[in-house]
């Protein structure tokens, strides 16, 4: 479903393992908006919903909720560490289009 490159997955680990609470995973989810449509979403989060799917990568767990998988159905992050700055990067196959900064599509 969702592919995460080792950079991605070494990041998340740093953010679990940095933050003050328990973590069941992160959360990756599509919400409308952005300047394309629809924007990705990234959080720690708590606890699980019954119905997210959950995908294991080594000691990372995500979590997608029903509406957003099919949205993040063959996406790869990756975490980008360069000198124009540092973040998650989404590739979506499913993409008409993307946005210059990359954090919002239409499908």
């Amino acid at each position: 479903m969702i592919n995460l490159t080792p950079n991605a997955i070494s990041a998340v680990e740093k953010f679990i393992k940095g933050s003050a609470t328990p973590v069941a995973g992160l959360r990756i989810a599509i919400s409308g908006g952005g300047c394309s449509g629809f924007q990705y979403g990234m959080s720690l989060e708590e606890a699980r919903s019954e119905d997210d799917t959950v995908l294991e990568y080594g000691a990372v767990t995500l979590l997608v909720d029903p509406l957003s998988a099919p949205l993040l159905e063959g996406v790869t992050v990756d975490f980008v560490d360069s000198l124009n700055g540092s973040g998650f990067k989404f590739e979506n196959p499913n993409a008409s289009s993307s946005c210059a900064c990359g954090s919002s599509f239409s499908a």
